[in-house]
């Protein structure tokens, strides 16, 4: 294809600590994290407007004139039908296996005869956000918790603070693929109808990304659902919520 100079962006990567924060505000799918590090994907699917630019929280994002291929409008949309194409067929289950079904789950009480006891707080099944059906009937008027996947293991009492009369997704941020993650999830706030979101967070960089992709996908859904956010330490600690 024909080059011309244009703008597009340009990515310092000294800079970028692949938090993935940008991968969402692109609409048109030209951002990807690839070795832990935002790219551009290819020229053509990239406008030049910059949306991405106010999302990358260390500024490693600058808009620049150069030669590049031209924009292609029409690349971006077969590359979206590709992607499209690759999502859960309606109604199958998102992997094929009898264990993805969704179900409601009894939490079981503490025996309040044993000091210690830990039980589940959970409420249904699946939990990973892939594989919650959007339209899932426990959806309707919950309070969701998004939680990064590392968290389950870095915070202790997860259930009792976090997990109790709620309900739950699990994804990652720096290993998932974003934007089907910014898709589904703005599918759950539209059609399953949460009433709140609480993204809980590890401090490392990358999990930024869980909180944008749920402001994303509110956008997305054109909804104002409240979403507040728990940043927890690597030791386990609850360092901040807004």
């Amino acid at each position: 294809m024909a080059k011309r100079v244009r703008e597009i962006i340009r990515i310092d990567e000294s800079k970028c600590d692949g938090c993935g924060a940008c991968v969402p505000s692109c609409k048109e799918g030209a951002l990807q994290i690839v070795d832990g590090k935002a790219r551009l994907v290819s020229e053509v699917y990239c406008d030049g407007l910059g949306a991405c630019l106010g999302t990358c929280p260390k500024g490693a994002i600058t808009i620049e004139r150069r030669e590049a291929e031209e924009f292609d409008e029409a690349a971006v949309n077969k590359m979206k039908a590709e992607v499209e194409a690759e999502a859960e067929p309606k109604g199958k289950l998102p992997c094929g296996c009898p264990g993805s079904m969704a179900r409601s789950v009894a939490p079981k009480a503490a025996k309040p005869d044993v000091v210690g006891d830990v039980v589940s707080r959970l409420g249904h099944w699946p939990i990973q956000l892939a594989l919650v059906p959007a339209n899932a009937p426990y959806l309707k008027g919950a309070d969701l918790v998004l939680l990064a996947d590392c968290t389950a293991v870095a915070y202790a009492n997860l259930h009792r603070d976090f997990i109790a009369g709620r309900v739950v997704a699990m994804a990652c941020p720096k290993l998932d693929d974003l934007s089907k993650n910014v898709d589904k999830l703005a599918r759950v706030i539209g059609e399953g109808g949460p009433r709140s979101i609480e993204v809980v967070m590890m401090e490392v960089p990358c999990c930024e990304g869980l909180y944008g992709i749920a402001k994303e996908a509110a956008r997305q859904a054109k909804s104002d659902i409240e979403i507040k956010y728990c940043v927890i330490s690597v030791e386990g600690e609850v360092l901040e919520r807004g």
